[in-house]
């Protein structure tokens, strides 16, 4: 009966039943994917390979989790760059305090080769943790023996304090043994200090270069001292190998009587001592101490094949107190807007956009590197300008502009030569909701024929390669408007910039 009265009505109403029909149909394909998915959840949430503590993982982007388990090639070599950093400024930053409880560094089941003294090797798995943290997200072993706590490096990578952190993101480097154009290589502290009204500034650098270490190398202090609307006085003071001192374990330099030492508190101490450029009999001597805001800074980042360089900003806000004389002639600074960074790797051909600045309470970065054009690098113009934004409580957000427009309506005369450099600049970006927009405002800019270093190291050939000669350094006005996270950010204040021409 029922057979019949269904087959009726599909014959009474046959779109009506089959719009029933397929209905039917897609609710009951819905409830076996969503069964089987539930499934498969509870099977992994069952899997020892994947019980870590707490109630969420974060693992690299792209990584298959049946790849890492099963230990598959793509499983044998991920990793999470700068995973202290994402540690400290991200997932254990006081920004989410209220919402994260604890965090816990692990790595589990990672593919390693352990040699024994006779020679041989054996594929071993190794797990990583740090004890207090996984004790924090509620794991703890069951001991048979020994102890499980925290050892000094445990406690250096969790929370270090300010001296360990400043040597772990400024400590020196060796050239890679394959590195092209050994002779080129160069790393350097840099730190830029403004005085309090804004007229003055000056930027200190100390530099070890050439083919360190095996080479000709040596070192360099240079020191410019600069004043709005007049010409920079530079200083330099070259030392030999055998008077310079860098470690890639700390951040400690000296050459000849110069030096940048990082003390216990967190703070640098700078002291340098040059002579005027161009035959001049003038001294400058620098005095400083320079104290990084805490969290506010960038961990650093590495680039290889067409152009080998690393670049880290132990003091993206910092404030610097002192005096640099000339003569007896000095300027003394007591909590001074500063900035402090470090640079490494090889630089000949090599430009760039570059830029650091406050705005009110924020404190943004900006920066794109250009390999040089004959090093077969892919093509930089398209690529996007990195801006990183911090504020008082550590790292804030990353945007990536397609462009920066420059507006070159200054000019300015270098040796004899008069050259459009940029009056302002604007650069906006727009990222899953967030946005950000600055806007600078030049106030003084100088620029610096590179095609002359070139010629004066014996290297003709490179100086008539460079398609933009001119290294234009500017000082000026930035203003920042946008939204993070849905809450409003404004403000303006003053920064440094860098472009060549």
């Amino acid at each position: 009966m029922i057979v019949t009265l269904a087959l009726r009505n599909v014959r009474h109403r046959p779109w009506r039943s089959a719009f029933l029909f397929l209905g039917y149909g897609i609710g009951v394909a819905v409830m076996i994917v969503l069964l089987s998915v539930g499934e498969a959840l509870l099977a992994q949430a069952r899997d020892e390979r994947l019980v870590g503590g707490g109630s969420v993982t974060v693992l690299p982007v792209g990584l298959d989790i049946e790849v890492m388990k099963t230990g598959g090639i793509g499983g044998l070599f991920f990793s999470i760059m700068h995973g202290r950093f994402v540690q400290r400024q991200l997932l254990a930053s006081p920004r989410l305090a209220p919402r994260v409880t604890a965090v816990a560094p692990q790595i589990d089941g990672k593919l390693l080769y352990l040699r024994t003294p006779d020679g041989s090797e054996h594929a071993v798995r190794a797990s990583g943790e740090i004890p207090s943290a996984m004790c924090g997200v509620g794991v703890t072993p069951v001991l048979v023996a020994g102890r499980w706590t925290d050892d000094d490096n445990d406690r250096r990578w969790l929370s270090p304090s300010p001296a360990e952190l400043l040597h772990e993101i400024d400590r020196f480097h060796r050239p890679p043994d394959d590195t092209p154009d050994a002779a080129s290589w160069a790393e350097w502290h840099y730190v830029n200090v403004l005085s309090h009204d804004r007229k003055r500034w000056a930027f200190i650098s100390l530099i070890v270069a050439g083919d360190v270490p095996d080479g000709e190398w040596g070192g360099q202090v240079l020191v410019t001292l600069q004043e709005e609307g007049r010409p920079a006085r530079r200083f330099s003071a070259m030392a030999t190998p055998a008077n310079v001192r860098f470690s890639t374990t700390d951040a400690n330099v000296s050459i000849g009587v110069s030096s940048i030492e990082v003390l216990a508190d967190g703070r640098y101490m700078i002291r340098a001592r040059a002579t005027a450029e161009g035959g001049g009999a003038e001294t400058v001597t620098v005095a400083l101490t320079v104290a990084p805001a805490r969290g506010a800074y960038f961990p650093g980042v590495a680039l290889g094949d067409a152009v080998v360089s690393g670049y880290a900003v132990a003091g993206l806000r910092a404030e610097a107190t002192g005096s640099i004389c000339v003569a007896s002639r000095c300027e003394r600074y007591d909590g001074a807007q500063a900035y402090k960074d470090h640079n490494w790797g090889t630089w000949r051909g090599v430009t760039w956009e570059w830029g650091a600045a406050r705005a009110g309470s924020y404190t943004l970065l900006y920066g794109r590197v250009y390999p040089p054009p004959d090093s077969g690098g892919a093509p930089t113009a398209e690529t996007p300008l990195f801006v990183y934004v911090v504020d008082s409580l550590g790292f804030l957000a990353v945007f990536r502009p397609r462009t920066i427009a420059y507006e070159d309506a200054r000019r300015i005369v270098v040796n004899g030569e008069s050259i459009r450099v940029p009056a302002r600049a604007e650069f906006f970006d727009t990222r899953d909701g967030d946005t950000l927009r600055v806007h600078l405002e030049i106030e003084d800019a100088t620029a610096t024929d590179m095609r002359r270093s070139f010629v004066e190291r014996g290297d003709p050939g490179s100086a008539a390669r460079l398609t933009t000669p001119w290294f234009v350094q500017m000082k000026g006005t930035a203003r920042l408007r946008g939204r993070v996270a849905g809450v409003p950010i404004a403000g303006e204040g003053t920064g440094f910039f860098e472009s060549w021409r």
